[in-house]
């Protein structure tokens, strides 16, 4: 009796689904601080001259000089999706996004415009508090982003890239930081179709002390980390599962 025939057994891989919904300030608690990021996505500048080569890159892509900042924190996360697609993707982002602690720290667009963003602590309005605050003031933002800088159309000269930069202020120490994505570059081992940086660059407090030990710096760092890793993780999941269901539907 003749043997059947069967195909080799391949693994099946999940299908791509969009990041799921947090729904409230604990859930965003343990889906951006506490859970470890499936993909760990922070350059490490193991030297000063590491450090000093990505301001070169930086000053050379996107114009302006991080050399200064006491603190310069880039992360990198590759993507199944044309970059194009990508860029778009970075902005229609705003205080409802699944990739972001939105209850926890809530987005305002004035006028709905990227241009001008305000990132506040619980909300303009704290709960159980009218609308100037907790005790009867406005409540200072965590950060405000003003976009100095766009590149819509891919640059010809650095790897079809594009980005936003932003100018920022307010509670959060931060000087400027930009959205930047590219073409991947073979020399550097990438392989997705799209490369996408989160960068910032600051002085805490706006001062430019640099003491030789900074437990603030080493806290900020572990939280910075491990948020903005989950923020690209979920980041990268919405892209493949847009681009994924785009591709099915065409």
């Amino acid at each position: 009796m003749s043997r059947e025939l069967r195909p080799p057994h391949r693994e099946q891989s999940a299908p791509l689904a969009p990041p799921d919904i947090t729904l409230g300030i604990w859930d965003d608690i343990r889906t951006f601080f506490l859970q470890r990021p499936k993909v760990p996505t922070r350059i490490d500048f193991a030297s000063t001259e590491r450090q000093a080569d990505y301001a070169d890159l930086i000053r050379q892509r996107l114009g302006i000089s991080v050399g200064e900042y006491e603190v310069l924190n880039i992360h990198r996360i590759g993507i199944e999706a044309p970059v194009a697609d990508v860029f778009e993707e970075l902005l229609t982002w705003n205080g409802r996004s699944t990739c972001w602690p939105s209850h926890l720290a809530p987005a305002d667009h004035p006028e709905d415009h990227i241009e001008d963003i305000e990132i506040h602590l619980f909300g303009r309005r704290w709960p159980g508090w009218s609308g100037k605050g907790r005790f009867g003031v406005s409540m200072v933002p965590l950060f405000q982003m003003h976009l100095v800088s766009i590149c819509r159309e891919p640059d010809p000269l650095f790897d079809n890239a594009r980005y936003l930069l932003f100018e920022c202020s307010g509670g959060y120490p931060i000087g400027i930081f930009a959205m930047y994505v590219r073409s991947p570059i073979a020399d550097l081992g990438e392989v997705e179709p799209t490369q996408l940086f989160f960068g910032v660059g600051f002085d805490f407090f706006g001062r430019k002390i640099r003491p030789p030990v900074s437990p603030l710096k080493w806290t900020w760092q572990a939280i910075h980390d491990r948020v903005t890793a989950n923020v690209l993780n979920r980041f990268k999941q919405l892209c493949e599962w847009r681009f994924a269901k785009t591709r099915h539907e065409v």
